[in-house]
C-alpha cells in the first residue's frame, strides 16, 4: 500500500528511519469539549503521510456515515476509537497516536475534554514534555482551560502550545486573538508556565497547522508544525544525581545478586560509591550489566543490573543514590488531583506508590482546596472527583523521593484504595514535612538482640487470620500457652479484646477496620523490639492490610497463620451467633456474607480446622517456629 501524497510535510520513507536518526517528542493535547483536539491530531496525521490508502478510504467512508463535518472528511475519526466517541463525537479514553517530520518523531496523547474525564487527562499528560491547549476562539479561556492548565502545571510541563482553534467562525479576528492570548498568558504565569507559543488555527482546514494560513496574514508567527519540531524541551537528567530505583532483586543462585531497575537519573560507573537509601547503608557497585551485556557506565533512562561489593540489604522499593542525599521523610505535602468517585477522606488509609516502593499513608490534613474559576486557595473538608488541592500525608514507613519539581520519576505517585484498588488520586510531592529527618531513631544499648538472647527465642509475630469461627483465638490461645510451658515469651492480641481497649473507639466501616489492623501491628511490633514473640488473632479481613503489618517488623520476623476453614463450617459452628444475625440483615458488611475477605495468598502456614484439630494445629505451629529457629 502506498503513502498518500502531502506537499508540505515529511518524507515518504519517514517510517523506514531508524528510531536514533529524530528525537522524539512526547506531547499532549488538551482542551475542552468540542474544541478541536482530536480534529487537529487528525490533522497532523493526515499531513505527515503516515496513513495507508486504505486507512484513507475507511476515512472517507465513515466521514460520511458518522462524521460531524457534513460529508468531509472528519479527521477526528483518525483518533477516535471507540465506539462510544464516535457516537457522540467526543473523546473518553486517551488515544496515542505516532507520527513523524523529517526533522523529528512525535508520541501524542490525545486526552478528553470533559470535566468528568479529567482524570484521563491527568493520565496522559504525565509522560508528556510539551502540551497543546486548544481553545474555542468564539469562547475563549473557560473553567475547564484553567483546569487542565493548572493540571499541567502541577505535573511540571512549562511548554505549551496555545491553539485557538475555529478562528474562521469569528471572522478571523485578530483583535479576539489577541484577547484571549493576553488572559492565558497571565493565567501561565500565575501557574508558573513558562514558554507559551500561542497559535490561531483552523484545524479542519489546516491553517496554521502544517502551512501558513492565507486567511490570518496579521498572523507572523510559526505553525503548530513548525513550533513542534524545533522546541527545546530537553532537560539533561545524565547531569543530576544518580537515582535506581530499585524494581527486583535478581538472585538466580547462591553465587549472583544483583538490583535491577530503570536509572531514573545521573550517571554511575563500576567502582563508584553508592548509598542505599532509606538505610543509608555504602557500598560500591562492582559490575554494571545490561541487556547488551557488561559495561562500565550507565546512564539515565537505561535499564540495568548493579551488583555491589559488599552484602547489604537491598529489597525492591530502596534506592541506590550517589552524590547528594534524596528527601528521605515519613511524613510530605503534596498536591492532589483527586480521580476517586468516592470523596478524599481525611484520616483514611490508602496505599501510597511513588516509583518502586509502596507503603500504607494517611492523608492528615487538606490544607486547601484550588477554586478553578479565581485560580484561589479554599478551605474545604474534602475533595471530589476532578478536584485539586494541597495535602499532608503521614507515611508507614520512610519513602525516598525528590520534589516533583526536581524529578518527576521520583517525585509522582499515586494512592490506591486498599479496598476497591481503584487510583484514587495522583500526586505531586512538594516538600518534606522532615520529621522523620529530624528526628532520629535513638539506638538504645539494651536493643532487640540482646532482649532475645535474654530470652533464647528470636523474636516474631505471628499473625492469625481468617473468617469468624474458623478459629483464630482458640488456635492462638493454645500455642500461648505451650510456649509459656516451653518458658518463652509471649503476648497474644485477640481482635475482640483489642476493641475493649485500644480499639473501643472503632466501629466497622473499611477505614475503622484497617485502622484496627494498623494499631495492632504497631503494638506487635513494639512487643518484637522488646525481644517477644506476638500473636494476633485477627479477621483482618484486607490482604493490603496485612502486608502492611508484615513491613512493620524486618525480614523474617512476621508469620501469617491462615485459618482457612470453609465459611460454611464458620457458620455451621457460629460459635457467637453472629451468621445467624448476618443472614437475618441484623449485621450489615459482616465479613463473609455480605462484606468480602481476601485470603493470603502466599501465607507461611495454612490451617483447616474442618480438617485438622485445634491441638494439631497448635503443634504444626510450634513444629514451624523450632524448625526456623525461633525457639
Amino acid at each position: 500500500m502506498s503513502y498518500h501524497e502531502a506537499p508540505t510535510i515529511a518524507a515518504a520513507d519517514a517510517p523506514r528511519l531508524e528510531q536514533g536518526d529524530r528525537p522524539t517528542l512526547r506531547f499532549v493535547t488538551c482542551g475542552s469539549v468540542d474544541d478541536g483536539k482530536s480534529t487537529l491530531v487528525g490533522r497532523l496525521l493526515y499531513d505527515s503521510k503516515t496513513l495507508l490508502d486504505d486507512q484513507l478510504d475507511a476515512l472517507a467512508s465513515e466521514s460520511k456515515t458518522v462524521g460531524t463535518t457534513g460529508g468531509g472528511l472528519d479527521f477526528a475519526l483518525l483518533v477516535d476509537g471507540l465506539q462510544a466517541e464516535r457516537e457522540q463525537g467526543i473523546t473518553i479514553d486517551v488515544a496515542y497516536r505516532f507520527f513523524a517530520t523529517k526533522l523529528r518523531r512525535f508520541i501524542v496523547a490525545d486526552t478528553p475534554g470533559h470535566a468528568q474525564y479529567t482524570r484521563n487527562m491527568a493520565t496522559g499528560a504525565s509522560n508528556a514534555d510539551l502540551a497543546v491547549v486548544l481553545v474555542d476562539a468564539r469562547k475563549g479561556v473557560i473553567t475547564q482551560t484553567r483546569r487542565h492548565s493548572h493540571i499541567l502545571s502541577l505535573l511540571g510541563i512549562r511548554h505549551v502550545v496555545l491553539a485557538v482553534n475555529k478562528m474562521d467562525l469569528i471572522g478571523f479576528d485578530g483583535d479576539r486573538f489577541a484577547a484571549i492570548t493576553a488572559e492565558y498568558l497571565t493565567m501561565a504565569g500565575q501557574l508558573g508556565i513558562s514558554q507559551v507559543q500561542c497559535i490561531p488555527v483552523v484545524a479542519p482546514d489546516g491553517d496554521n497547522i502544517v502551512a501558513a494560513s492565507t486567511r490570518m496574514p496579521w498572523y507572523t508567527g510559526p505553525t503548530v508544525t513548525t513550533y513542534l519540531e524545533s522546541v527545546d524541551v530537553t532537560g539533561d537528567v545524565s547531569q543530576r544525581a544518580f537515582r535506581l530505583p530499585v524494581q527486583w532483586v535478581n538472585r538466580p543462585h547462591a553465587e549472583f545478586r544483583g538490583f535491577c531497575g530503570r536509572i531514573a537519573s545521573g550517571t554511575i560507573a563500576a567502582g563508584e560509591t553508592v548509598t542505599v537509601q532509606p538505610s543509608g547503608r555504602r557500598t560500591h557497585v562492582a559490575r554494571i550489566l545490561t541487556p547488551g551485556g557488561e559495561c562500565e557506565r550507565a546512564a539515565a533512562g537505561e535499564s540495568v543490573t548493579l551488583t555491589l561489593t559488599d552484602e547489604i540489604d537491598v529489597s525492591r522499593g530502596d534506592v541506590l543514590t550517589a552524590g547528594p542525599a534524596p528527601l528521605v521523610s515519613d511524613q510530605l505535602a503534596a498536591h492532589l488531583v483527586w480521580f476517586d468517585d468516592e470523596a478524599m477522606a481525611a484520616g483514611r488509609r490508602y496505599v501510597l506508590k511513588c516509583g518502586t516502593a509502596s507503603t500504607g499513608a494517611v492523608i492528615t490534613t487538606l490544607k486547601h482546596r484550588i477554586a478553578i474559576d479565581t485560580m484561589a486557595q479554599e478551605s474545604a473538608a474534602t475533595l471530589g472527583a476532578n478536584q485539586i488541592g494541597y495535602v499532608h500525608l503521614n507515611l508507614d514507613r520512610p519513602l525516598v523521593f525528590e520534589a516533583y519539581r526536581d524529578d518527576r520519576e521520583l517525585g509522582s505517585f499515586v494512592l490506591v484504595d486498599p479496598i476497591s484498588h481503584r487510583t484514587a488520586a495522583a500526586g505531586m510531592i512538594d516538600l518534606s514535612l522532615r520529621r522523620a529527618t529530624n528526628i532520629h531513631w535513638q539506638r538504645l544499648a539494651v536493643d532487640k538482640s540482646v532482649r532475645a538472647r535474654l530470652k533464647q527465642q528470636r523474636p516474631c509475630v505471628l499473625w492469625f487470620t481468617g473468617l469468624s469461627g474458623a478459629g483464630k483465638s482458640t488456635i492462638a490461645d493454645l500455642v500461648d500457652r505451650r510456649l509459656a510451658e516451653l518458658g518463652r515469651h509471649a503476648a497474644l492480641l485477640d481482635g475482640d479484646n483489642l476493641r475493649h481497649g485500644i480499639n473501643r473507639d472503632l466501629g466497622f466501616s473499611n477505614a475503622e477496620r484497617m485502622e484496627n489492623v494498623r494499631r495492632a501491628a504497631e503494638i506487635a511490633a513494639l512487643f518484637v523490639d522488646a525481644g517477644m514473640i506476638a500473636l494476633v488473632a485477627l479477621i483482618s479481613p484486607f490482604r493490603s492490610e496485612r502486608e502492611l503489618a508484615r513491613h512493620r517488623v524486618e525480614a523474617g520476623e512476621f508469620i501469617e497463620i491462615h485459618v482457612a476453614t470453609p465459611l460454611a463450617e464458620c457458620e455451621r459452628r457460629d460459635p457467637k451467633g453472629l451468621y445467624r444475625k448476618a443472614r437475618a440483615g441484623e449485621l450489615p458488611a459482616f465479613t463473609g456474607i455480605d462484606h468480602p475477605y481476601e485470603a493470603p495468598q502466599s501465607p507461611e502456614i495454612t490451617i483447616d480446622t474442618s480438617e485438622l484439630s485445634t491441638d494439631a494445629a497448635c503443634e504444626r505451629i510450634i513444629r514451624y517456629l523450632r524448625d526456623n529457629h525461633y525457639l
